[in-house]
């Protein structure tokens, strides 16, 4: 069963949308009451990328890094969305804690309320 904070494996799409990459995503929130569909965010190993004040990184040291099954550093890309059908979602490898989700939702929510620089 899905839940909101799962890191799931999914095809994700290029920004280009050229193609797709088997890649880990958070699981955000459902995107509708009717559909199967959800926001998630990208999660990558190239922590170099990470959005500063909107990405979040998790690293070996952190205490629940085990818990997300991911292998390597890694950044939740709050800078890279997409809305997939849960169909689309392989298996899950891990979860964060429901304080970070709910830490990130509000952070992606002040981003997007913000102005414009």
């Amino acid at each position: 069963m899905k839940r909101a904070g799962q890191i799931v494996l999914t095809p994700f799409p290029y920004t280009d949308l050229s193609g797709t990459k088997l890649r880990p995503v958070l699981l955000l929130r459902p995107a509708s009451n009717h559909f199967d569909d959800w926001l998630v965010c990208m999660v990558s190993s190239q922590v170099q990328q990470a959005e500063t004040g909107l990405d979040e990184v998790l690293t070996q040291n952190d205490t629940d890094f085990a818990a997300t099954g991911l292998k390597a550093a890694s950044v939740l890309r709050l800078s890279r969305l997409a809305v997939l059908d849960g169909a689309m979602l392989v298996g899950s490898i891990g979860n964060i804690k429901d304080d970070m989700l709910m830490r990130l939702r509000q952070r992606l929510a002040d981003w997007i309320i913000a102005p414009l620089q």
